[in-house]
Order: C-alpha cells, then structure tokens, then sequence
C-alpha cells in the first residue's frame, strides 16, 4: 500500500488526502441523500459526525507532526475515525469516499500486529457500501456483502504483499545506496591518503637524489682535487729537496701540468661530464695512458693488460672504472709505497672488471679505520662508484704482501 518513490506527493497525500475524500463523501450525500430515500435523522446523524470528523482530522494532523510514524496515538485516531466513517458509510453509502482512506493509511498509522485487522475493518464498511449501504436486507444482500468482503480482503491481502515487497526492495537499496555512499567515502579518503604518500614519495625521492649528487661530487672532488694536490705537494717536494735545475724544472712542470689537469676534472666534475682521459680515447687507452704517467710521476714500475675482446663501453661504466683506477693507483702511491703496479682490463661476456694489484706494504681490510675528514675516502668511495652502476669493488691485501683491488661492473655497451 505503499511506494518508496516521489516522497514529496506522498507528503502532500498525506496532509491534504484525507480532506478531499472527506469533502468528496459530504458532497456526494449530500447529492444523492433525496434519491436513496435518505431519512431526517440519518441527514442529522450526519450533520453532527462530519464537524466531529474535521476535528479529529485536524488534531491527527497535529499530532502527526509530533508523532510521526505508527504509534499508539495513530492506532487509537485510526480505529477512531473507521467507527467515525462506518456510521457515515451507514447513513450514505457515498461516505465511502472517506472511509477508504482506511486502506492508505493502516499501514503508515498502524504498528505492523493492527495493520491487517485494520485493513479488514476499512474492507467491511467498503463491502457494505458496494453492496447499497448498511444494512444488508435480505439472505441474498448478505451473501452478496460476504462474497464482496471476501474478494476485498484477498485484493487487500495481495495489494498488501506487493507492497511489503516494494519496501523490502526500497530498503534494500537504500542499503545498497548507503553502503556505496561509504566505499565511496573511504575511496575518496584513500585517494586522498595516496596523493598524500605521493607526495612525500616525490620529496623523498627528490632528497635522496640530492644526498646521491652530494655524494657523487664528493667522489668526484676527491678524485680530482685531493689526488691533484696531492700530486703537486710531492713533485713541490721534491723541488724543494733538489739543487739541481734540470730536476727542479722538471718537477714544477710536472705540479702545473697537474694542477692544470686537476682543474679541468674539477670543472668537469661540476658539470657531470666525462672524463678528460675520455674525452678523446676509449677506456683501454684512457687506462693505458694513465698507468704509464702513473709509473713515470711515482718512478715506479707500471703495467696495463687488456684482456677478453675490447668492447665500447657506456660512458658511465667507463668514467666510473676508470676514476676507481685512478683511485687505486692513489693509494698505492700515497699509502702502500708501491715499486710496482699492474692493471688489468678483463672483459668477460656480459661482465667487465678492473684489476689493480701492487706490492707495497699492504694492509689490514678488517682494520681499515673509520673515514676521518684528514683521508679514508678512497675505498668507500670506489665502492659507492661501483654500486651506483649495479658493481662492486673486493679489496684482498695483507700487511708487507701488498694490495689488490678488483672491481667489476655490468657490460654496458656504448650506443651509438
């Protein structure tokens, strides 16, 4: 008996419904009251029952707004004006218009125990008014009022189970509805959450790549700078310690060739660019080159081997073996003492490592002290070079058995 849909019409039913069928029954009595042969105190009964039917409507529409719903209240104004109603469906059977109200409102004023007897009660007084009015005279009026009422309250019965479906289907969805409504909430929440996580991912990132450029010229600024000054405060020595020109002016070409050398890998450096050793030659020449002024600068013995087939290598896989090299050669001047040195360029597959292996005095790995600001950068950082390229560096040394360095990275070959 009722729908789910267009809440606002239901609404204007409600309030102004009850009106109209009560103005439609007084209407049609009155109209009809002298053709049925309608008596002087049924047209009195009725004069007093439709001002007692307006007040009870309007104190339920006042009591409605305070107690909506099925209620004690609505049960007793809902038996109240069924009694109210089948008196008038008695006096005229056209007061029927008002009486089936009845059917509308049992289910919305009724708790659900009343709503049938209710809806039998409201299908009493229509029987009796389908049938010509209270009371049945005769054996056959009475079977016609019975058989009448039966087929009321069978259709009352259906019309009733369609619309308790309808309802169970109306809740249905609006559960369905609201727990969309939810999902959605907690979508949205977690979008938000993910642009969230998104955003610190970026700043994340964007602060690792800045640490990782740190560390890069770092690297870079010790393999350059440090390891040219380095160069240039020994040769300076030397021309300090000499009283020969010849050998003095040796040596302070030497420190500016290095300080001019440094410079340009500093600047180099800045700019992330290769290299000078690569600039112009591939990394066997590069490295052959670099090995032998190694072994000149440092009047030491120095050997470069190539082995496997040459490969062009990625500029990065190039730049990074070679300044572990020139890291390596470093040390073995600077900490090892070394007389000799040996360099190897293996090529193996998909693989390619650097060997630099001396006979100085070598050293202890597991005691190798923590890097101080005075030096110990050159291990880790040939490690953190590697590892920036997927490689690695293994240090194998033993005091007074010298120090051997390997380290090996992917094949990367140069495309062009």
């Amino acid at each position: 008996m009722t729908s789910p849909t267009h809440p606002q019409y239901r609404a204007s039913f409600d309030v102004w419904g009850p009106w109209v069928l009560l103005a439609a029954g007084v209407v049609a009595a009155a109209l009809s009251a002298a053709p049925i042969g309608m008596s002087r105190s049924a047209t009195l009964l009725c004069a007093v029952l439709v001002p007692v039917g307006i007040a009870l409507q309007l104190y339920w529409g006042r009591s409605k707004r305070r107690h909506p719903g099925p209620s004690r209240t609505g049960a007793l104004l809902y038996f109240l004006r069924w009694s109210l109603a089948f008196v008038l469906t008695w006096a005229n059977p056209f007061f029927a218009f008002y009486a089936v109200i009845g059917y509308y409102t049992a289910p919305r004023e009724l708790p659900h125990r009343l709503v049938m007897p209710g809806l039998v009660l409201t299908a009493v007084t229509m029987a009796g008014s389908e049938i010509g009015g209270w009371p049945p005279h005769g054996l056959v009026l009475w079977l016609g009022f019975f058989l009448v009422l039966g087929v009321n309250v069978c259709m009352v019965g259906v019309f009733t189970r369609y619309a308790e479906q309808e309802q169970a289907r109306a809740a249905t969805q609006a559960e369905t509805i609201g727990e969309l409504e939810r999902t959605n909430t907690a979508l949205q929440q977690a979008l938000d959450e993910n642009a969230a996580l998104h955003a610190q991912l970026l700043l994340q990132a964007r602060e690792a790549g800045i640490a990782d450029e740190r560390r890069r010229l770092a690297a870079e600024i010790h393999d350059t700078l440090a390891q040219g000054l380095t160069g240039i405060i020994a040769q300076l020595q030397v021309v300090a310690g000499t009283s020969d020109p010849a050998t003095a002016r040796t040596h302070v070409e030497r420190a500016a060739a290095l300080a001019r050398h440094s410079l340009g890998e500093a600047r180099r450096s800045v700019h992330n660019l290769a290299p000078v050793a690569l600039a112009a030659d591939g990394l066997p020449e590069a490295l052959q080159k670099t090995v032998a002024e190694w072994g000149e600068r440092n009047g030491a013995r120095a050997d470069f081997t190539v082995t496997g087939t040459a490969e062009h290598l990625h500029d990065e896989v190039s730049a990074t073996l070679l300044r572990i090299a020139e890291e390596a050669l470093s040390n073995a001047a600077r900490h090892a003492r070394a007389g000799r040195v040996g360099v190897t360029l293996s090529f193996m597959g998909d693989e390619v490592s650097l060997d630099v292996r001396d006979d100085g005095t070598g050293f202890d790995p597991a005691a190798v002290p923590a890097r101080t600001r005075a030096g110990g950068f050159g291990l880790d950082g040939m490690r953190a070079r590697a590892e920036r390229i997927a490689g690695s560096v293994a240090v194998e040394s033993e005091p007074g058995q010298g120090t051997a360095v390997s380290a090996r990275v992917p094949l990367v070959r140069h495309e062009r």
